[in-house]
């Protein structure tokens, strides 16, 4: 079954790259590609996609209001932000405002599996911006380890990981497991901090002070 993705990129030429780029492979039906996001909730009723990708910096709606308007209106649409910003408001905002995910532009190789995993409640962040949400909610640089006690030795050490930055395969290879077995143990920990998304895990991980839990890389 093809999975529906709606587009909005003020660039037109990237836009049109990226939608080249995706109906490459039979996985994906591109359902719209637009400027803006103006008209984000007719779109969505119009289209009913499975997954927003969405630049930050458009023209009429910005990218991070679009996703603001988005939850306020009840829509769980996963929405994965596609920029060049790597400052910590641009990117804490969007978090916050209920992206699931976060790539830079210059990333986009990973696309494919960032779309996998934010598919299957992954939150995937390319290291440095994993790093500047950490940093950004700490206020400083982490130094000590990270440890919860409703964590198991195993889920802390990967806690820990996470908050270096580290993407799953460099989690793998540090813990001499395999990528699943990550993804298994990341599962785990949403489940005993008792929270349901992205969204929901760094809001919780910002107020408690538990710095960096939700930070579900693919790469």
């Amino acid at each position: 079954m093809e999975t529906k993705i709606l587009i909005y990129e003020d660039n037109e030429s990237l836009r049109n790259s990226l939608v080249a780029f995706l109906q490459f492979s039979k996985e994906y039906k591109i359902v719209a590609s637009n400027e803006n996001p103006s008209k984000i909730l007719e779109d969505i009723k119009s289209y009913s996609p499975d997954l927003i990708l969405m630049d930050i910096d458009m023209p009429i709606l910005d990218g991070i209001s679009a996703v603001s308007l988005m939850r306020a209106n009840g829509l769980d649409i996963p929405v994965i932000m596609l920029t060049i910003f790597e400052d910590n408001e641009n990117i804490y905002n969007a978090i916050c405002a209920g992206a699931s995910g976060y790539l830079l532009k210059n990333d986009l190789e990973n696309i494919h599996d960032a779309i996998k995993d934010v598919l299957n409640g992954g939150a995937p962040l390319t290291g440095i911006v994993a790093k500047k949400i950490i940093q950004s909610f700490a206020g400083k640089k982490m130094e000590t380890p990270v440890k919860h006690e409703l964590l198991s030795e195993k889920e802390n050490q990967i806690l820990q990981e996470l908050v270096k930055g580290q993407s799953y395969k460099m989690i793998a290879d540090a813990l001499h497991i395999s990528i699943d077995t990550v993804r298994t143990h990341i599962k785990k920990i949403y489940k005993k901090l008792e929270v349901n998304s992205a969204t929901e895990a760094i809001y919780k991980t910002k107020q408690n002070r538990i710095f960096g839990i939700l930070l579900n890389l693919v790469f």
